[in-house]
Parts: C-alpha cells; sequence; structure tokens
C-alpha cells in the first residue's frame, strides 16, 4: 500500500496533468488501503485474507462542463492517459450551472487538527487468531450455546490525499481493529442466533474479545422461545444497537442534494418544531479516534461541529458546493469522496446526546410495548418519511422485560416519531452514528 506522502504526490501530479491538457479547473483523490482478517469457526481457523489497493480519481472542468474518471493503475503513464480522457470527456459533456470546485477563499487551512486517527501497532496474523478464537470460545462457554457461525478479528490500515488547482492540497491516514462473534443458541426449529462486534481506530479502545464473545452468547440465549405480538398501537423502545438508525433517515433527509430535487420528506419543514426542544443531535467530526473523524470535507473545505438538531428544529441542509449553488447557501463542509465520482454529501461523528433518564425509567410506566433489538427490512420511504420495518426483541410488561418476541413490524411515520421521541441516558461512543435508548409511543405494530 502506498503511504501519504505517496497518496498526495499523485494528486498533485493529476492536478498538472489535467491542467496541461487544457482544463480550466480540476480535483483529484487517491486512497489506498490494506485490511487483513482471520475467522475461526468451532475451535478451527476458517479463513485468512489480506488484501491491498490503492486508486485515483480525477474530476476536471472546462467551463461548466466537468467529467470524472478514476483507476487503479497509478504509474505515470496511466495517469498522463487519464487526465487526457478526463479532458477529452468534460469536452463532450452538457453543461452544468452548478458544476466547480468549492469556493477558494474557503478552502481549509492548516495546520490541521490532530485526531489521533492511526495506531503505531499492526497485530500480526497469529494475534488476530488469538483474538479471534478468544471470542468465539467466550461466546461458546455461555450455557444455551449449541454451535458457532464463527469469530473474527480484523485490521486496517488507510490514506486518502486530495488537491485541488486552486490551492488545496493535504492528507490523513487512519487505522482500523475490529472483532466480532456469532453464535446460535437452542436446538432444531427453536434455534436463534446473534452477534457482537466491535470496532476502534486504535486496539486499546475496543472491548477485550472474551467481552465481545460473551455478549454475542448471552444475546443468542436471550432471544429463544420468542412468543408472538398482537397488531395494534403501543410505545416502542429502541435500544441502542439499532437507535442510531434513525440518525441516518434524518441525515439523509437534510442533504441539500435531496433537498434540491425536492425529494426529502423535510422539505419545506425548516422552520418546524419537529423534536421536543430539549433534545440534540450533534455531528463532531474532530473527535479523537472518532470512526468518521476527518480534518477537511472531501472537496477541501473546513470541518466543524455543529448541531444537526437544536431546539427542536433542523438547524440547516447539509450541502456540498455544488447543491449549495442550487439551493443558494453556502456548502457546509459535508462534502464527501470516493475515488470513483464526484463528491457526495456525509456526515461524520454523529450522536443523539443523552437524556435523563435510565432505560429502565423509560419504560417503567410502560403496561404494554416492545424493546426492540434488531430491525430488519428497507422499509423507509424518504420522500414522504413513512416507516415499516420488520423487528425482533422483548415485549414489556409492566415496566419490564417479559420474553422475547419476533416475526413482527413497527410502523410509523418519521415526522410523527421524531416528535415522541426520548432518549435515555445510557449513551456511549463506539459507533460512527451514536444513540442512546430511544422511545417512541404511538408507532403501530403489525403482529398477530
Amino acid at each position: 500500500m502506498f503511504d501519504l506522502s505517496r497518496a498526495e504526490e499523485r494528486c498533485d501530479a493529476l492536478i498538472a496533468l489535467a491542467r496541461r491538457f487544457g482544463a480550466d479547473a480540476a480535483d483529484a483523490v487517491a486512497i489506498g488501503d490494506m485490511s487483513e482478517g482471520v475467522q475461526v469457526r468451532l475451535g478451527a481457523l476458517e479463513d485468512v485474507e489480506r488484501s491491498e489497493s490503492e486508486a485515483a480519481g480525477l474530476r476536471v472542468f472546462v467551463g461548466r462542463r466537468s467529467a470524472s474518471i478514476h483507476a487503479s493503475d497509478l504509474s505515470d503513464a496511466a495517469l498522463t492517459e487519464l487526465a487526457e480522457r478526463a479532458v477529452a470527456m468534460a469536452r463532450a459533456a452538457p453543461e452544468d450551472p452548478y458544476a466547480g470546485l468549492a469556493p477558494e477563499e474557503l478552502l481549509a487551512k492548516g495546520p490541521f487538527p490532530a485526531l489521533d486517527l492511526e495506531d503505531a501497532s499492526e497485530p500480526s496474523p497469529q494475534q488476530l487468531r488469538a483474538m479471534a478464537e478468544e471470542a468465539e470460545d467466550a461466546a461458546r462457554a455461555v450455557a444455551g450455546v449449541t454451535n458457532s457461525e464463527g469469530g473474527s478479528a480484523g485490521f486496517g490500515r488507510s490514506v486518502m490525499a486530495l488537491a485541488t488547482s486552486h490551492g488545496f492540497s493535504a492528507g490523513y491516514g487512519a487505522t482500523s481493529h475490529s472483532v466480532s462473534a456469532s453464535v446460535v443458541a437452542g436446538q432444531g426449529g427453536g434455534m436463534q442466533r446473534d452477534y457482537a462486534w466491535r470496532q476502534a481506530r486504535h486496539a486499546g479502545d475496543l472491548l477485550s474479545p472474551a467481552d465481545i464473545g460473551r455478549m454475542a452468547g448471552e444475546r443468542a440465549v436471550a432471544r429463544l422461545n420468542p412468543g408472538r405480538l398482537p397488531s395494534k398501537a403501543m410505545p416502542v423502545i429502541l435500544s441502542p444497537r439499532v437507535s442510531n438508525g434513525i440518525i441516518g433517515h434524518l441525515v439523509g433527509a437534510m442533504s441539500g442534494a435531496a433537498i434540491a430535487r425536492r425529494s426529502s420528506f423535510l422539505l419545506d419543514r425548516l422552520d418546524d418544531t419537529l423534536f421536543d426542544t430539549s433534545i440534540r443531535i450533534l455531528d463532531v467530526p474532530h473527535r479523537p479516534r472518532g470512526l468518521r473523524s476527518r480534518p477537511f470535507d472531501g472537496e477541501g473545505l473546513p470541518t466543524a461541529e455543529r448541531a444537526l438538531v437544536e431546539g427542536g428544529k433542523v438547524t440547516g441542509w447539509l450541502a456540498d458546493s455544488a447543491s449549495a449553488r442550487q439551493l443558494d447557501i453556502a456548502p457546509t463542509g459535508h462534502a464527501s469522496r470516493g475515488a470513483g465520482g464526484g463528491p457526495g454529501i456525509s456526515v461524520s461523528n454523529v450522536h443523539i446526546a443523552a437524556g435523563a433518564q435510565s432505560p429502565e425509567e423509560l419504560m417503567a410506566d410502560i403496561a404494554d410495548g416492545v424493546y426492540i433489538t434488531e430491525l430488519f427490512g428497507h422499509g423507509v420511504n424518504g420522500v414522504t418519511g413513512d416507516y415499516s420495518r420488520g423487528a425482533s426483541g422483548f415485549r414489556i410488561v409492566n415496566g419490564a422485560l417479559a420474553g422475547a418476541v419476533a416475526e413482527f413490524t413497527i410502523a410509523g411515520n418519521l415526522i410523527d416519531m421524531f416528535a415522541a421521541m426520548i432518549p435515555a441516558n445510557d449513551l456511549e461512543m463506539h459507533r460512527a452514528m451514536n444513540a442512546p435508548t430511544l422511545r417512541i409511543d404511538g408507532m403501530t405494530i403489525a403482529g398477530d
């Protein structure tokens, strides 16, 4: 895998080549990554894999015409051909009044914040195998676990560099450690499966493999002998395993591109009070060791902490330069970039701030409800906000968990769900998107 200096040099070379072939402006990105993983099952080694890749993408502008192209061959000859072809494609493209680089006066300036995204240590394949075995052994040791789908451990390292023809050039690196286990409890037709998985930038921030495995085993056993739910409206509690999905639906609807296309359920609701006024949802791109921390966005603009929801209202749209021009607003530093294609829109580390009540207090007055630990299916309409997903979890009776339940659907509308949402105080920060336990009253359950 090439290093950061090499990635930055390849970006600068692409910009120079694009200008030589006649581009009025250009930006280039170079990405390299390495990953290694080991999987075991029933105590035996099942798979060892390692992959390395590198790619570069070039976006060029000829007037208001643009084209994007990418390649995995980063030799001088390949980059020369890439740049020449990109400029030719741009000359043949239709004009786009919103096309262009980010405003030069808004570009990020160094020095950039120290985000501590790289772990100097790198585990050996033998160490990864030992971690995978420890996780699976702990999961299989839980009483009631009868089979295993395996334990795994992985490590990755990546670099990303970005350069533009109007003066931006920078990059950063990151590492990733992960451990998981997946096991089966019960026998025959009554078997239930569950898993546990953690990822961190630094190995020292992971739970121990034994804790991860034990969590997987306990979750699988807890799901045994599930009951069914009646079809009716009832309070729903979303566990932290699934509650962060609410953030993803909100962020997608806040995308400037979706607003410009008029394909968001938040359209024309910028001034509406959608949440309880106590709820805060924050985007924190400079969190040390954060899984989505970044010093600048995919167009070279600075990133900064921002409240996405404050005082019950969405604070504005998330825009790259193109959607900002369409909406006549300033770009917000939320452009994302891969090697292929132009910028998209994404957030960094996002969380819903913790509430005041414990999860137990949050469900104490629920006579009949459901605690959700798994959601599946993609029944969310980004245009209308209609929400319908398959679920499983535990029934709540008189304020306490009262046995596993499965094979039902929860449904509602995201606008109504936002208004009813109450967060608990159990926020943990180990995902890219984090949310505490959430209570949402009045959702429709489709069961028996």
